[in-house]
């Protein structure tokens, strides 16, 4: 079962405590002391771990979605090397190209941020218990994620769409 716990408050040390029970109880076993400031780093250094595995998550979470961004950026422009090579072949700039490239992946990745941020709110009452301090529909949180998640979505599109804009158009054409 659970043994008792017992806190003092006093500037005796445990020795002196231990002594002073078994004085008055000598039956009663004195397993372990612990003194205040230990039980609170105990505390505190469970608190640092999670905070430091959330942060780690949050990073690889981070990555492994700018990744996948990437990947689908990438095979999103390529499906359309044709195209471009069209437009550059008509005279378009690489600089028109690649605005064309980044204004339509701006609407895919806008459209992903307005559905995620649909999802966190829906799902905001069920992870609010897990968050101590924070609301799950926290503006500045669902913000600053969504700034961060645009900005790499941004620079992900930005390499296929100068691949892009750096096409030879003889060579897309002949592509297909």
């Amino acid at each position: 079962g659970n043994l008792p716990h017992l806190a003092v408050h006093t500037s005796r040390s445990a020795a002196e405590i231990r002594q002073a029970i078994k004085d008055v109880a000598s039956s009663l076993p004195v397993l372990t002391t612990t003194t205040l400031s230990e039980l609170v780093d105990r505390t505190l250094n469970t608190e640092e771990l999670v905070a430091r595995l959330a942060a780690f998550f949050g990073i690889l979470a981070i990555s492994l979605a700018s990744i996948g961004i990437y990947g689908i950026l990438s095979y999103a422009v390529a499906g359309r090397t044709n195209e471009m090579g069209i437009r550059l072949a008509l005279g378009a700039r690489p600089g028109q190209v690649r605005w064309m490239v980044l204004r339509d992946m701006l609407g895919l990745i806008l459209a992903g941020i307005g559905i995620g941020i649909v999802a966190v709110l829906a799902s905001a009452r069920l992870v609010g218990s897990l968050l101590y301090g924070l609301k799950g529909s926290d503006p500045l949180i669902l913000t600053g994620a969504s700034v961060l998640l645009l900005m790499v979505a941004m620079a992900s599109a930005y390499w296929p769409a100068r691949r892009a804009s750096r096409l030879d158009p003889l060579a897309a054409l002949r592509y297909e």
